[in-house]
């Protein structure tokens, strides 16, 4: 039989992919702003690893939260569109 004629699966049953995949949008964000809390928090409390000036920790703790806020906003956004786009269309419906 030639290699093209037989299928091929994880015999398992699982997609392939990243184990962050199945997170999504909201789960991504929070994570972020999870992982950027435990940052600052690990600055705050100057466990092994933290930088000599504690201002440089802060800053990147920081950045991650707000990559995390920014995510979770234009996710809202696009929610808000969504949602406002479907009432549209159901009003525009009923009118004809």
């Amino acid at each position: 039989m030639a290699d093209k004629d037989v299928e091929q699966t994880d015999e398992r049953g699982h997609l392939f992919g990243p184990w962050w995949a199945d997170l999504g949008t909201w789960g991504g964000a929070v994570a972020l702003i999870a992982f950027g809390g435990l940052a600052a928090a690990w600055v705050h409390f100057r466990l092994p690893g933290t930088p000599e000036e504690p201002a440089a920790g802060y800053h990147v703790a920081a950045k991650v939260i707000a990559i995390g806020v920014v995510a979770v906003g234009c996710t809202l956004l696009g929610r808000r569109r969504t949602r406002a786009a479907a009432i549209k269309e159901t009003n525009g419906q009923e009118r004809a």
